[in-house]
This record gives C-alpha cells, structure tokens and sequence, in this order.
C-alpha cells in the first residue's frame, strides 16, 4: 500500500528530487523529478513505453475488469470504458479530452509521488496527477508506489462521474487550507478511508469505489466479501481519528449511502472539526485499525 502523496519538500516547488515521504523503505521514491515542471506536472512521453508496459497493464486491465461484477459500484463499471482500449496504456491527452467534456476536470502527468501542497493545488484546478511509468513484471501483484495504472483504472472512471468529480476539488480545496493548519493528516485519513478504500452501500449491497481496493486483485474481493474487517458508517470525526495500516489488507472500511453523502460532509469549513477531532484524540485516544466502538453502525456481508 502507499500515500498518494507526501510532505512538502521545498515549499511545493520542484527542486529535481524526489520528495520525502511518510514511512519506512529502501529506496527513495521512484521516477524521473529533474523532467518535472515546478508544480511537479510532467509530458507522459507515450512513445517510451514497451511492448512489455504495453501488455503490463493489458493483463492488469483485463483480470480487474473480470473482478468487477458484484463488487465495484454501478457508477465505476459505466464509466471505466473511458479510459480507452485496454490493449496499451492511454494517452493522458485522449482521455482528459473526454474527461473535460463529461465534468471539466483533466489528468496531467507526474513523475510519482509528489508533495501534499502541489497536489492538493492539481486537484483544486481539477487536475489528477497520473504517475507516467508502469510497475515491473515482477511487481504485477504488488506494487509500492501508485503507478500508471492504479492511478488511470483505480482514480480516474469516478472522475466522469460529476458529484465525485466534485468531492475530488473540494478535498483539493480543503488540502490547501490543511496545510495552513498543520492538519494534512487528519485530511489525509479521509483520502485513505474514502478515495483509496472506500466502500458504499447500495440496493443489491456493498460496493467498493475506492482506487485502491478497485486496482488491487486481492483487496477487491476480501473488502466486498470477507467476514474478518469491520465496515462502519461513514462518520467524519470518527474517520479523522482512526488509523490505518498500509502494508495489509485495510482492518476498517468506511461505508458511505452515496457520493452525495460524500460531498455534503466535505462542503462545511474544516477548520472547527479539526480541533474537535484533536480534543476528541487528546481526551480518548485514537481508533486503532480494526477497532469497533459501542453503538456505532456496523456492516455485515452474506
């Protein structure tokens, strides 16, 4: 698992080196930054793609679109054929083409992992950075880093839709203002527990819309269907105060009624809700991952 983003480096502005990221590893991140623009944007350069990226992400595309039925929500099955034939990797310029059309938002490459200020300025302008490269043979299973791939199939089919379109900006919007309040983790838990792995409940049951349940072979399956996570409805400061793992399989889902939902909780000013969640932290402590607590609604699978 991975942060979509990282700390600021350099006050946003590119300096030609990866940023620093949260966590542990053994390398720094991956990807060419010195190609980068000062807002981190770069060309995708299509034409340095293999034979081999090409069939990558044919193989990748094709076993996660056989996974979808029953367990990603309507909305993303519609619109995943947007991203164009499955046989290579899109052009970013084709798919932002009709991107801007369905709800004026475009992606824009990036070299991988970029500070948490550029990216939250990208997603306010309505602007999704895509890493340019794709994961080796080796790492078609798993990968570190967000790559090519979870970020076109994983983030961008819920960008045609417009109310998640919108959610998308304003969380964008709300980023900026976190970090003028020392609150981008906080903000960051929501991205985790919403964009990255959120389900939803529908008529016919749970449904992810996640990018990162929806991009990942195994994750798919165990959050939609297995018995051994709990799934709690979505409330924003209990969301705030919860953890999360990144090397496994999530412990907690977050269950949202619609994007709707969604949006609403993101209109109001942050700014009272992050000190309300701190003193919530200070009094009781945070939710570890996997924690259930009294009378909160839970959800079952059959």
């Amino acid at each position: 698992m991975y942060r979509r983003f990282a700390p600021v480096v350099g006050k946003g502005v590119n300096q030609g080196v990866a940023p620093v990221t949260y966590g542990t590893g053994d390398r720094p991140p991956r990807g060419n930054y010195a190609s980068a623009r000062a807002d981190y944007t770069c060309e995708q350069d299509w034409a340095r793609y293999t034979a081999a990226d090409h069939d990558t992400y044919r193989r990748l595309y094709t076993r996660q679109l056989q996974q979808l039925p029953g367990r990603a929500c309507d909305e993303f099955i519609a619109a995943v054929q947007q991203l164009g034939t499955p046989d290579r990797i899109p052009r970013f310029d084709e798919v932002s083409e009709r991107l801007l059309k369905a709800t004026g938002w475009q992606i824009v490459g990036v070299p991988g992992l970029i500070p948490e200020e550029a990216f939250f300025a990208l997603l306010a302008a309505r602007k999704f950075p895509v890493t340019d490269w794709i994961r080796q043979p080796e790492e078609f299973d798993y990968v570190v880093e967000p790559d090519v791939f979870h970020d076109l199939f994983g983030h961008v089919p819920l960008l045609f839709d417009p109310v998640f379109a919108d959610y998308m900006q304003a969380y964008g919007a709300g980023g900026l203002k976190a970090s003028r309040l020392d609150a981008c983790e906080l903000l960051a838990r929501l991205y985790w527990y919403t964009v990255e792995f959120g389900l939803i409940a529908t008529p016919q049951g749970l449904r992810a819309y996640g990018a990162g349940i929806l991009s990942s072979a195994g994750e798919l399956p165990y959050s939609v269907h297995s018995p051994e996570p709990q799934r709690v409805a979505f409330g924003l400061q209990r969301l705030m105060r919860s953890r999360y793992r990144i090397d496994t399989f999530q412990a907690t889902y977050f269950v949202i009624d619609s994007f709707q939902q969604l949006f609403d909780a993101t209109a109001p000013d942050f700014t009272p809700v992050y000190a309300e969640v701190r003193a919530r932290i200070e009094r009781d402590g945070e939710v570890e991952a996997g924690q259930a607590l009294p009378g909160e609604r839970l959800f079952s699978v059959c």
